[in-house]
């Protein structure tokens, strides 16, 4: 992948996951982006966005620390900031899973 300077697409040649744990991961990103709005945390008592974003990241456990931490910052924009750049997220996203 060529077009990305994001970290797990400028990864993607060293690390390489199986594809459904890519899958589980936007699937589960892509419930907890729908579901936040701003001041959740504070109008449903005991949420808190780092429990998103570790079931998000769980399926990645087995990524490399510093790559995981990197994603888990993009999952966190992505869940928070609704004007993310979620395409490029996907795209690197895939670009981790073997084929």
């Amino acid at each position: 992948m060529t077009r990305t300077a994001h970290p797990a697409g400028a990864m993607m040649g060293a690390t390489m996951i199986d594809r459904t744990d890519t899958e589980a991961t936007l699937y589960r990103v892509a419930v907890s982006a729908f579901t936040y709005y701003p001041g959740k945390e504070d109008t449903e008592t005991g949420y808190r966005v780092d429990e998103d974003i570790d079931w998000c990241a769980a399926p990645l456990r087995n990524l490399p620390p510093e790559l995981l931490t990197q994603i888990r910052e993009r999952i966190r924009t992505v869940i928070t900031d609704p004007l993310a750049d979620r395409r490029a997220f996907i795209d690197d996203l895939g670009a981790l899973a073997s084929t």
